[in-house]
């Protein structure tokens, strides 16, 4: 992917990047980052020299058909670890399991604190589970990042990607061994999540909501309906209000 793929990548887009000299040269370490595009999982291992196993989405790798087939094909080649986003807590446990093995074997580790893509370019608040959890664990140092631009090259829902040049800041490892151990306390795994989202938001400059970004992505989807289900009824009331004026009409003519 880094010799093909990503080589055409840097070639056609020229992403930018800020301390990728915060990146250690070996050892394990996590990089985590916000998460506005598709295309980020892209970019981000497209300047590194080194490999970074993401999380992806276990849809990428059970989706039907032909092309269901290429892209977990694609995840699976270049080691990406599916984690279902269900709820399912065996899920999520073996996700947390797969995390720390990569990071075991003295390698990058990519995750997206905030779970899922942001439905409107701001960021949302930081998921404390695997983030925090996989950090305790392993000791590893964390490396925020911020990907700056690349929902304008591959909007939500569109395949063919814009040519804007897109952007990627990297920030200096952050060191939670202060916890080690004390993974099992939800107010150190909170703190230790918000302390990362925070470093993320200084670098990305990006307007921090203090929700989920699924708890977004319900409400902006619910608003969509609300406003669909109120054009109809005033679409109906229009024609309703139509019909009763000809008929008083006629009915005069016909007089």
């Amino acid at each position: 992917m880094k010799f093909s793929l990503g080589g055409s990548l840097k070639l056609a887009f020229r992403p930018w990047v800020e301390g990728i000299e915060n990146v250690p040269a070996e050892g394990p370490a996590i990089l985590a980052s916000n998460h506005l595009s598709f295309s980020d999982s892209f970019f981000l291992p497209a300047v590194l020299d080194r490999k970074v196993t993401f999380i992806a989405k276990a849809e990428y790798f059970t989706s039907p058909g032909v092309k269901g087939k290429l892209t977990a094909a694609f995840f699976k080649g270049v080691g990406q670890l599916p984690v279902d986003r269900s709820g399912a807590r065996g899920a999520g446990e073996a996700a947390i399991k797969s995390g720390i093995e990569v990071l075991e074997r003295g390698e990058l580790f990519g995750i997206y604190p905030e779970g899922t893509r942001s439905p409107d370019g701001r960021l949302y608040r930081g998921k404390p589970g695997g983030l925090a959890r996989v950090a305790l664990a392993t000791g590893a140092p964390v490396i925020p990042v911020a990907m700056i631009d690349t929902e304008k090259v591959q909007p939500p829902g569109k395949i063919v990607p814009k040519m804007i040049r897109p952007g990627i800041r990297i920030g200096k490892p952050l060191d939670f061994t202060r916890y080690q151990g004390m993974e099992g306390d939800r107010f150190i795994l909170r703190s230790v999540t918000d302390e990362v989202m925070y470093e993320i938001m200084k670098l990305s400059g990006q307007e921090y909501v203090d929700i989920y970004a699924t708890a977004a992505k319900r409400q902006i989807a619910d608003a969509k309906k609300k406003a669909e289900a109120e054009a109809k009824r005033a679409e109906g009331a229009g024609k309703g209000k139509g019909h009763g004026t000809d008929g008083p009409g006629k009915a005069e003519a016909g007089a």
